[in-house]
């Protein structure tokens, strides 16, 4: 059996758990946007890439205020998450030209949440075919295009609010 490593992924899962702070809440107090990727603040939620994506594009809509599930958010925030959630999908449409997108929430590490306790919303544009052995059988993620690109790309279609 081939084995492919991705060794900067085991030090994220190893220190998951023992963070003393929300991730997000930590962007959202810094002013280093390109840094940290952050591509949008508005007055109840900010769009950033993620940091580990599952495809090139793989947005993130986060609520500023550090609440864990959707009932726990004010009208205006669920409505800023998916008026943001539209920006993605444009300009997602106008670069990359995708097949198709998933949108969701993870609520819950049950559910597959990454940061459990802080409403966020996935964005990921798909293409036909993107899922392939490596990722399917090996589970590693192939992406042609770093961070650092994606952002220079999306960053023209978002102005903060």
């Amino acid at each position: 059996m081939d084995r492919l490593w991705t060794p900067w992924r085991f030090e994220y899962l190893r220190k998951a758990d023992q963070e003393p702070s929300c991730v997000f809440c930590g962007i959202l107090q810094q002013v280093e946007d390109p840094a940290n990727f952050v591509l949008c603040r508005g007055r109840n939620t900010f769009i950033l890439l993620n940091l580990y994506p599952y495809t090139s594009g793989h947005l993130l809509v986060v609520a500023n205020r550090h609440i864990a599930s959707l009932s726990d958010a004010q009208p205006e925030e669920l409505h800023e998450m998916l008026e943001l959630a539209r920006q993605c999908e444009y300009a997602l449409r106008q670069e990359y030209h995708p097949d198709g997108y998933n949108m969701g929430f993870n609520l819950g590490r049950a559910a597959g949440a990454g940061v459990e306790r802080h409403l966020h919303m996935h964005i990921l544009p798909r293409w036909i075919g993107d899922s392939n052995f490596v990722s399917v059988v090996g589970e590693t993620r192939v992406l042609p295009e770093e961070l650092p690109t994606t952002y220079r790309r999306l960053k023209p279609y978002f102005r903060d609010f």
